[in-house]
């Protein structure tokens, strides 16, 4: 770039130098071309000094040829300051045929691209060309990055390590977690093609899982269920489902849990003593069927073994077992029946400081 514009410079310095010849250099100077330059008034065209007067010359005045110039008269100097670009008169005096250079400052540039032009002092006291305009200029756009194409289907299937640049490797990895049938490792190459098929994923199948006593299965039965395939639990009527309601086939041709039990409910083994059930103190006829469900907790009244007080032992129902706490103990039927007031479950409860022994 910068050896154009020198070479432009010494040619418009010379055309410049010959402009203020004469005759002798008239065969040199381009015939009258009006229209080309701004606001160009060609004076009084010519062949010889003689033709211009006392005070004027025949002088080569750029397209407009040959004219009358007068040689002093100058073009305006110095030009209003511009804020994208400097000036700089590259001859001694802003006089005809003078040359002057306008720069546009770093990251500017005329709408030509460039970012430097010339002008030259006309016969007509102007300088040549349309007034310089520098505006800022546009970034250089990047290359556009070539690559090799990635189906849609592959990258739904895999995870893929790297990019599909030319020139670079990927690596695959099945998303389910399969094993990869084909090469785990692709090159792409200058011709945007892969050097190998894209791989596949290994399909992976679950065995049907184990059946659930007292419950049911909700799913199509199959001999083997594909990866993702979903199975769901109901316990029958009167059971606790324990454990998850639902599972799923994994991508390594296992569940996602194992498969839960259905618990029985517990009867509660007091006929004529209230418990404890959540906080509340009933009978167990007032409960229904006199039966808890499955991870229920009661409380059982027991006696302290050296003071007229009770203190609440808590058993858990587990599957159907509900054991009451060794300190129990039933009452009996006259007991219950004519002493109701004397029950353990009725009498005052012990204190916490009370030394208390189940």
């Amino acid at each position: 770039m910068a050896s154009r514009m020198d070479r432009a410079l010494l040619l418009l310095s010379l055309w410049a130098l010959t402009g203020t010849v004469s005759l002798q250099a008239s065969g040199s100077c381009p015939e009258r071309l009006v229209g080309e330059e701004r606001r160009r008034t060609c004076p009084r065209p010519c062949k010889a000094d003689k033709d211009c007067g006392n005070k004027r010359q025949c002088l080569c005045d750029g397209q407009c040829g040959l004219s009358c110039v007068a040689p002093g008269r100058t073009c305006p100097w110095p030009l209003p300051p511009s804020e994208n670009s400097v000036a700089r008169l590259l001859s001694p005096t802003h006089s005809f045929s003078a040359l002057f250079e306008v720069r546009c400052k770093p990251g500017f540039a005329l709408p030509n691209g460039l970012d430097v032009t010339i002008r030259r002092c006309q016969g007509d006291r102007q300088w040549s060309g349309d007034e310089p305009n520098c505006t800022e200029a546009e970034s250089p756009k990047p290359p556009a990055v070539q690559t090799c194409p990635l189906p849609e289907e592959v990258t739904n299937t895999f995870s893929i390590q790297g990019d599909a640049t030319v020139g670079t490797s990927i690596r695959y990895s099945c998303l389910s977690g399969a094993d990869i049938v084909g090469s785990s490792e692709n090159f792409c190459q200058d011709n945007q093609t892969w050097q190998y098929p894209h791989p596949i994923c290994k399909t992976v199948y679950c065995q049907p899982p184990r059946e659930v006593e007292h419950g049911y299965v909700v799913a199509v039965q199959k001999i083997e269920y594909e990866t993702g395939f979903d199975i769901h639990y109901l316990c029958k009527k009167n059971f606790l489902l324990d454990g998850p309601q639902k599972v799923t086939c994994l991508s390594n041709g296992s569940w996602s849990a194992t498969p839960p039990y259905c618990r029985a409910r517990c009867l509660i083994p007091a006929e004529r003593s209230r418990v404890m059930i959540n906080g509340v103190k009933r009978w167990p006829f007032d409960v229904t069927d006199a039966m808890v469900p499955h991870g229920e907790n009661v409380a059982f009244y027991c006696k302290h073994p050296h003071k007229q007080c009770s203190f609440t032992a808590p058993q858990t129902c587990f599957d159907g077992k509900l054991q009451p706490p060794a300190c129990y103990l039933e009452p009996t039927w006259l007991q219950y029946k004519l002493f109701p007031h004397r029950l353990v479950s009725e009498i005052e409860a012990c204190k916490p400081s009370d030394d208390l022994e189940v």
